[in-house]
């Protein structure tokens, strides 16, 4: 079934914008460590070095003190776990899992690259991460070695209305996993209905009364419309380009997108294209380093025609960016797991969280203006021009093997 409606925002949320792995899981670590009754964590990659082995204790002693804890890796992102980690988690009682190990075939087998990419949290509830951040260092790379600056990656931690959301998906995603019931007959609302109760008991035994997590001081703002946008191959197949696309066609004044692994299809590109040629400021903040071939030659093949349009391209250079963030008019934002590439928005299961707030929104742009600004390269429309004949090829192989993948796949783009 094809979703043919997006989620509608509602009001009463705080919206607390992290950015980088030093704000993150410091907060993450915190609410799993005053959680009381249940915690619910997906993440592509869960890497077991300084910054992951702290979440892997805030999990191991929550579970030791009755919290209920679920944990999915991807196969990919995530293909073992240290056995004095997994021996850990069993005793302790997490119950993990991950998702869709690729055995020997590995992804020669083309269904094998829908994979868990997104990175949710709920915690008794009452409070849910979203966004682009791993468990994985910001200092290093996946083999050890140090970056010469950390990641650039944002993720928020939202209150409200939409935590439900979060916990369902969750929920209904581990029971999947499990195979043990038919999903469809799972009474989410009763389920839902039996964690408040048993958070509410909890809490009231608890001492000091106390349920941890951000103050409303430590909140970016109160009270601002978001809604979670889900991307997945069964109701939920182009939520998330049509939240973007939707946004970028009413958009006014100011387009900035950042995203790490870029190449948009036809209808984002035209809605991109029709936004700058009826004069509105376009910028784009995108991977300047090279980290995969595919990535980082497919999307210059785009970049003529969208720099011919008027729009701006800064490449980012300190480091690796792994952002997916937007900011439209200065009030419409989005952060979350999805990259704008086909794997993301064809394949792989991603969340985004979209907030309307100014406040929120200003917050996020100015960071990432002061990216763009001080630690970007901006694309020289002449010199992109008259790139060397071996790179214009590079970048051709690069396009055409991205695009045989997703017709590999079944997929049009």
């Amino acid at each position: 079934m094809k979703d043919k409606q997006l989620p509608p925002l509602r009001a009463a949320h705080q919206v607390q914008l992290l950015q980088g792995g030093v704000a993150f899981f410091p907060q993450l670590v915190h609410d799993i460590g005053h959680s009381v009754h249940e915690v619910r964590l997906e993440t592509y990659i869960f890497h077991f070095d300084p910054s992951g082995e702290r979440v892997a204790e805030a999990l191991v002693q929550a579970a030791q003190r009755g919290v209920a804890v679920y944990l999915v890796m991807d196969g990919v992102g995530t293909p073992s776990v240290p056995a004095a980690w997994a021996t850990r988690f069993d005793e302790a009682g997490v119950q993990w899992q991950i998702f869709q190990p690729l055995g020997r075939l590995g992804l020669f087998i083309p269904s094998r690259w829908r994979r868990l990419h997104r990175k949710l949290c709920v915690i008794d509830g009452q409070v849910a991460f979203c966004g682009g951040i791993n468990v994985l260092d910001d200092e290093f790379d996946h083999h050890d070695a140090r970056l010469p600056a950390p990641r650039f990656d944002f993720a928020v931690r939202v209150t409200g209305p939409l935590v439900r959301s979060v916990h369902e998906v969750t929920a209904q995603f581990w029971w999947r996993l499990q195979a043990v019931r038919d999903v469809k007959h799972i009474d989410l609302a009763a389920s839902w209905h039996d964690l408040e109760q048993a958070v509410r008991l909890a809490l009231q035994a608890r001492e000091d009364g106390s349920s941890g997590g951000a103050t409303d001081t430590q909140a970016a703002n109160g009270g601002s419309r978001a809604t979670l946008l889900l991307r997945d191959n069964l109701r939920h197949r182009s939520r998330i380009e049509r939240a973007y696309r939707k946004a970028i066609g009413e958009a006014h004044e100011e387009i900035i997108i950042a995203n790490a692994y870029f190449l948009p299809g036809r209808k984002l590109r035209q809605a991109l294209i029709h936004a700058a040629q009826r004069g509105v400021r376009v910028r784009l903040l995108l991977q300047g380093r090279y980290e995969y071939f595919l990535q980082y030659h497919a999307v210059r093949v785009v970049y003529g025609v969208l720099l011919k349009a008027g729009v701006e391209i800064h490449e980012y250079e300190p480091s690796f960016l792994h952002a997916k963030v937007a900011v439209i008019d200065r009030r419409w934002a989005t952060v979350g797991s999805s990259n704008l590439d086909p794997l993301s928005l064809l394949l792989a299961r991603e969340a985004n969280v979209v907030v309307v707030d100014e406040r929120f929104a200003q917050a996020l742009r100015a960071r990432l203006v002061q990216a763009m600004e001080h630690d970007g390269r901006r694309v020289d429309p002449a010199s992109y021009a008259h790139r060397p004949w071996r790179q214009r090829l590079r970048d051709r192989v690069a396009f055409g093997l991205a695009r045989a993948m997703i017709f590999l796949n079944g997929k049009r783009y």
